[in-house]
């Protein structure tokens, strides 16, 4: 089965989730910038969520042009991946709505640690079809960055209901040790 109508369908899900987030950015009635001032804690979250599914889209494009072909259980890997990240919007439109209290930091932590697993396992699903010595498994090897988010997230969640800042600041640890794509795939796919 070819990959290309999912790479399609995957890019579309995730920029409607883009628009979907920024349409949370109320226009404010007034016309000075103090009426800007209730919208920071909505445009950090907005920014926040806007580096993750940018991430999760770059690392999810590298990821697709390492492989070859798709299958049935490739498909819904790939679904149960953009089930959580369509959980963003919501998340991020309560973290930001409620001033990043713990329960909607914990929460949006915990919707940030089940994409990451459904990431993890789209890898192996995707090392499983095209073996462990094609370009992807090459490349992936024991996935250090993989386990190291989701072992972060695991810890940010409960740490959200002491200093939501700091579960904050660790989400945003996990955002910056991903934001460079993959370079191992880069690496792998020239040679």
């Amino acid at each position: 089965m070819s990959k290309g109508r999912m790479e399609a369908f995957s890019d579309g899900v995730i920029a409607i989730l883009i628009t979907i987030m920024v349409l949370e950015l109320k226009v404010p009635r007034e016309a000075d910038l103090a009426a800007l001032l209730p919208l920071v804690p909505v445009f950090l979250s907005y920014v926040i969520s806007f580096l993750f599914l940018g991430i999760y889209w770059s690392n999810h494009h590298h990821l697709l042009q390492a492989i070859k072909h798709v299958d049935g259980r490739v498909l819904w890997a790939n679904l149960h991946l953009l089930f959580w990240l369509s959980l963003i919007p919501f998340v991020t439109g309560w973290m930001g709505e409620n001033n990043f209290a713990p329960w909607p930091v914990a929460c949006y932590g915990v919707v940030l640690l089940f994409a990451a697993i459904a990431y993890f396992i789209l890898t192996r699903v995707l090392i499983a079809l095209h073996g462990r010595d094609s370009v992807l498994g090459t490349a992936v090897g024991r996935d250090f960055k993989g386990k190291v988010s989701i072992v972060i997230y695991l810890s940010a969640i409960p740490i959200a209901f002491v200093d939501s800042w700091f579960a904050c600041a660790l989400y945003i640890l996990v955002a910056v040790i991903w934001l460079i794509p993959d370079r191992r795939i880069e690496k792998t796919l020239t040679k």
